[in-house]
């Protein structure tokens, strides 16, 4: 299965709004879902949507706002297809 590219922005603005926290509950998903070789994970600095933040982006499809419920909700929604097929 091809690898899935997910980029959480750490610039300030994001950063500041909970970006840490988002990253360790996306990676807390990935460890759960046995899916951390299936996804490759990076960082960012700013990504000039910092008034949307924080952002997070999707194979190239940005989620801005992202609050932690929501993120385990997209992730779920865009990765729980992927975690079924290794399973």
């Amino acid at each position: 299965m091809p690898a899935i590219d997910l980029v959480v922005c750490m610039g300030s603005a994001c950063f500041s709004r909970g970006n840490l926290r988002t990253l360790e509950l996306i990676q807390g998903y990935l460890r759960e879902q046995s899916l951390e070789q299936s996804v490759n994970v990076t960082g960012t600095l700013c990504q000039d949507r910092c008034r949307q933040g924080p952002n997070v982006t999707i194979q190239g499809e940005c989620f801005c706002g992202m609050e932690p419920k929501a993120i385990l909700e997209i992730l779920e929604e865009r990765l729980g297809r992927a975690a079924g097929a290794v399973q």
